[in-house]
């Protein structure tokens, strides 16, 4: 009787074992947060592959070089693939318990998307001064307001969550409340920013 209540017993240590076991070897948040970075990479996809029918289909399409200041955007691209950088060495340092080199390296990424949002910002209002607007703008083209406000907005607003997500991070760990894997997290949403935003300055203001 004992072996048998033995035998269920360790059934179900085993069963209690494979519920909390996540899949695939990584951990249940790691999962998740991979889960929204592959759904939320698919409506980027979705925006950009819009974009390039809309722009396919229109007859024209304004000169970037008479719309945009390139020079500012390569500058804003510079410091956002800089940031993923400085992402990267406060992984690495929380990944060596260094809690000071952490925060100080996060701080910078902070100011890296600080810095990309504010210059985002005056571009988006030089636009709009020039008459730009969702529905219509100076060169020609009705759909190419709403195309880059909605596409650069959409990034723009994913920049400043994650400004408020290492924010928040920082504070964590400066208070030693955030292990490596909260720093890890955080990087991963951070590099996807940056890896979008690539894929957004090729499309609209290199080609």
């Amino acid at each position: 009787m004992s072996q048998t209540l033995a035998a269920h017993g360790g059934h179900a240590v085993e069963a209690a074992a494979d519920v909390a076991r996540p899949p695939l070897g990584v951990s249940w948040q790691k999962l998740m947060m991979w889960t929204f970075i592959v759904s939320d990479g698919l409506l980027f996809a979705g925006l950009l592959v819009g974009y390039g029918f809309v722009r396919i289909a229109s007859a024209s399409w304004p000169n970037r070089q008479e719309v945009f200041h390139l020079p500012l955007i390569g500058f804003m691209t510079f410091l956002l693939i800089s940031s993923s950088a400085t992402m990267a060495s406060a992984v690495a340092a929380a990944g060596r318990a260094d809690r000071r080199a952490t925060v100080r390296f996060l701080l910078l990424t902070i100011l890296g998307g600080l810095a990309f949002l504010s210059m985002q910002a005056y571009e988006w209002t030089s636009l709009i001064q020039e008459g730009a607007r969702l529905n219509a703008n100076p060169w020609g083209v009705a759909a190419f307001g709403a195309s880059f406000f909605v596409i650069t907005g959409f990034h723009g607003s994913h920049v400043l969550s994650g400004v408020v997500i290492l924010a928040i991070t920082a504070w964590r760990m400066g208070a030693g409340k955030s292990t490596a894997g909260g720093v890890e997290l955080a990087g991963l949403y951070w590099h996807f920013v940056d890896l979008v935003w690539v894929f957004i300055f090729t499309l609209f203001y290199l080609i």
